[in-house]
């Protein structure tokens, strides 16, 4: 009599090499089921195809690919993104920027123009679109067009509510937008690359995402130098940029502020008590 083999015994086995949360999130993806769902057919026999499916996956995860490329999804806010190796995994942090950002824009006027600058999977102008009340525009921009692709996936995923409110558009930070709504943004959020080239960042990291949307110059300040010398420009007056930075840059990024012509400078704490958002007004 053959053995029949269950999703707990494969599981229990993988879970000894593996970190046992991620075995199972893999298993409950390649039997296309959830948490809960899988957790409730343990015992059932494992299918010739999605045992396959678990091992390729396998496969993956042990020569380093992070989860969430393996799994193509993952968790952000309200979200479901699909994500893949042309953009960022979606981080806790970045999480934090947005809701920093939402509570900000809840007493703007509406009509609200928004811009997420280096849009990426679309995490931070998607969840914009969806959880800001009222009449609300976001543009959502990027230098890669690789990103674009993954983003404009996520806007067609994201239903009938949130993709009207999305403008995709490519090109380099504020040079990206239509000069149209310049001196109208009332919200711009920004996750830029802000990565020493000079810094050593873990294997699963750089040998894996997009290192273009990583690392800013030798001092990691580049991309906020070319961001914040335009913002009062594109601004509305009262208008507001959120910054998520590095947690050593705070007081340098705080300087670029005052510098370009904002005023309002604050520096926020992430929940592990590290300096992660800046937030500034134009006057």
């Amino acid at each position: 009599m053959t053995e029949v083999v269950t999703w707990r015994d494969v599981i229990d086995e993988a879970a000894e090499v593996h970190v046992r949360i991620d075995v199972r999130r893999v298993a409950a993806h390649a039997v296309g089921l959830t948490m809960g769902e899988l957790s409730a057919q343990l015992d059932e026999p494992v299918t010739q195809r999605s045992m396959a499916a678990f091992d390729g996956m396998l496969k993956r995860l042990g020569v380093g690919e992070p989860l969430q490329y393996v799994l193509g999804s993952w968790g952000f806010r309200q979200l479901d993104l699909m994500v893949d190796k042309r953009v960022l995994i979606p981080r806790p942090e970045t999480e934090e920027v947005v809701e920093e950002a939402l509570r900000l824009a809840g007493a703007m006027p509406r009509p609200l123009t928004c811009v997420d600058l280096g849009t990426g999977s679309g995490a931070i102008a998607l969840s914009l679109a969806l959880e800001l009340k009222g009449d609300v525009t976001v543009w959502g921009c990027d230098y890669s067009n690789d990103a674009l692709a993954v983003a404009r996936a996520n806007l067609t995923a994201s239903g009938t509510f949130v993709a009207p409110k999305v403008r995709l558009v490519q090109g380099s930070w504020w040079d990206a937008l239509p000069n149209e709504i310049q001196g109208t943004v009332g919200l711009c959020v920004a996750n830029p690359p802000y990565v020493s080239t000079q810094e050593t960042l873990p294997a699963n990291v750089v040998n894996w995402e997009p290192g273009a949307a990583l690392f800013a110059g030798v001092d990691g300040l580049d991309d906020y130098r070319s961001i914040l010398s335009d913002a009062a420009t594109w601004l509305m007056p009262g208008g507001v940029i959120v910054l998520e930075i590095g947690s050593s840059l705070a007081e340098i990024v705080d300087e670029l502020c005052i510098e370009a012509g904002l005023a309002s400078v604050h520096v926020l704490q992430d929940l592990s008590g590290l300096d992660r958002i800046v937030t500034a007004r134009r006057p």
